[in-house]
C-alpha cells in the first residue's frame, strides 16, 4: 500500500457482516487501515481478507480514540475516515482531493441511503432545537428545517459539521488541530470537530459531485431505552458544556462561531477568495 495518496480509517466494532457487505469486490487505490475495539465476531480476519492492515486494540476505545489511533499510522498525505456501513467510489477521492488542495478544511461526500435518497449528513449548527427538531418532533422540525443539508450535483456548500460516517482532510491539517476529541465515546464527536475546525481557519464543506452510499441505522432512533441512548446523553452533557451557545444561547453562536456563521448554507467557490477563511492559526486546541 506505500505510495498511495489517501489513506483511509475504518474503525470496527463487531462490524463482520457490514465488511462483508460494503467493502467486498472492490478495487481500493487507497491505504486501508482498520483499527478494531475488540469485536467479539471476526471483524478482523474479514478485513485483513479485504486488504485492510488491521491494528487490534484490547479493549473498546471509543470511536474518536480508534480513530486517532489510525491516523497515526496513516502514510497517505490526505486522510478519509469511513464508517464500516459505507460504500466509497474510487472516482470520489479526485474530486475531494482537488477542493482540499484549494480550499484545506474538512470535506465530505454526499452520502445517498440505500433507499437511493440524499442524506442529510451536511448540517448546519447544533441548536439543543435543532437536534429535537431532527427528530420530527413539531413545531421545532419546520423552525430549523435549514439544519439538515444536502448538495445535488454540481454542487458544494459550506456547513457547520458532516456527519463522522464520512469525512476527509488533508492529514497534516487534521493532525496539526489535534485529530478527533477523545473526551466522545460516541456521538456528538463529529459536530465537536467541524465546530473546532471552523475556530481554526478550516472550512467545512459537503461535495455534491461525490456521492456514495452509507447503509446508515442508528442505534438510537428507537425510544426503547439502550446503553447508546446513555453514551448520547454523556456526549451531549460534555458537547453542551464545551458550547453552551447551542444550548442557552448565551453567547450567541454568531459570536463564538463568526466564520462559520457567515458561510454555513452558502456556495464553496471555485477558487478560494482572500478573506473568505482565515488562516489556520496553529496549533490548535483539542479541547
Amino acid at each position: 500500500m506505500a505510495g498511495h495518496q489517501w489513506s483511509v480509517i475504518t474503525v470496527t466494532y463487531n462490524s463482520a457482516d457490514t465488511l462483508r457487505r460494503c467493502w467486498g469486490g472492490t478495487h481500493k487505490p487507497y491505504e486501508w487501515i482498520v483499527v478494531d475495539n475488540c469485536s467479539a465476531d471476526d471483524s478482523v480476519a474479514v478485513a485483513e481478507e479485504l486488504g485492510a492492515r488491521v491494528i487490534r486494540l484490547p479493549e473498546n476505545v471509543g470511536f474518536s480514540k480508534a480513530n486517532n489511533v489510525g491516523v497515526r499510522q496513516a502514510s497517505g498525505a490526505y486522510v478519509l475516515f469511513a464508517n464500516p456501513d459505507l460504500e466509497i467510489g474510487p472516482d470520489g477521492f479526485s474530486t475531494m482531493q482537488r477542493h482540499l488542495d484549494v480550499h484545506g478544511g474538512l470535506v465530505a461526500p454526499q452520502l445517498i441511503g440505500t433507499d437511493g435518497v440524499a442524506q442529510p449528513n451536511g448540517r448546519g449548527f447544533p441548536y439543543a432545537t435543532a437536534k429535537l427538531g431532527n427528530r420530527k418532533i413539531w413545531p421545532l422540525s419546520r423552525m430549523h428545517a435549514s439544519y439538515r443539508v444536502v448538495a445535488n450535483p454540481g454542487e458544494s456548500v459550506y456547513v457547520a459539521w458532516v456527519m463522522g460516517a464520512a469525512v476527509a482532510a488533508r492529514t497534516a491539517d487534521f493532525t496539526a488541530m489535534g485529530g478527533w476529541n477523545d473526551r466522545f465515546f460516541l456521538y456528538y464527536e463529529d459536530h465537536e470537530l467541524g465546530l473546532r475546525a471552523w475556530r481554526h481557519g478550516m472550512p467545512v464543506a459537503l461535495l455534491g459531485d461525490v456521492r456514495w452510499t452509507h447503509h446508515w441505522a442508528r442505534a438510537t432512533n428507537s425510544f426503547q431505552w439502550s446503553r447508546a441512548h446513555t453514551l448520547e446523553l454523556q456526549s451531549a452533557r460534555t458537547f453542551f458544556g464545551m458550547f453552551p451557545e447551542f444550548l442557552i444561547g448565551l453567547p450567541t453562536a454568531a459570536r463564538r462561531n463568526p466564520q462559520a456563521a457567515r458561510l454555513i448554507g452558502s456556495p464553496v467557490p471555485a477558487q478560494r477568495g482572500t478573506g473568505s477563511v482565515p488562516t489556520p492559526a496553529w496549533p490548535a486546541a483539542s479541547s
